[in-house]
């Protein structure tokens, strides 16, 4: 560290991690499940993907957090995402490089007011007259 503005970049870096955890009620949750066997089956890992992927897209309104046992050891790592209207959708296995297919799926559609086709087309560069559809994957009433 060399100046004053480092320290304070640093800061607002870890304040910024910080923030994630911090949960309101309207605020869509990642649980992961952090006790001894999903720390052991990789669980830091994607807990750290959720946090980087969240503070990446500045997402306000999710919470990143971390719980004890959640009593299916055999299916470590566990992710738990709980919209603001209470429904839980739960993830079993979870690898670091699943979490944008998570982020993506459930948490963006999660009442946050995302099209994520119209996200993605813009990212891939397509041009803005490209039509995008989105599907919902986590419920089966969009088909």
């Amino acid at each position: 560290m060399k100046s004053l503005d480092e320290l304070k970049a640093i800061r607002d870096k870890m304040k910024g991690q910080v923030d994630i955890r911090e949960e309101g009620s309207d605020a869509t949750r990642v649980v992961v499940g952090m006790a001894t066997c999903g720390i052991a089956a990789g669980a830091r890992p994607v807990l750290t993907a959720f946090s980087n992927a969240v503070q990446e897209r500045d997402l306000k309104n999710v919470a990143v957090v971390q719980t004890g046992c959640i009593g299916l050891c055999m299916y470590e790592p566990i992710v738990e995402v709980y919209k603001a209207d209470g429904e839980k959708t739960t993830y079993v296995k979870v690898k670091p490089e699943m979490v944008e297919e998570v982020i993506m799926g459930c948490v963006l559609q999660g009442a946050l007011g995302q099209n994520v086709a119209r996200q993605m087309s813009l990212d891939a560069g397509l041009p803005i007259e490209v039509p995008a559809l989105t599907i919902n994957k986590v419920c089966g009433s969009g088909l």
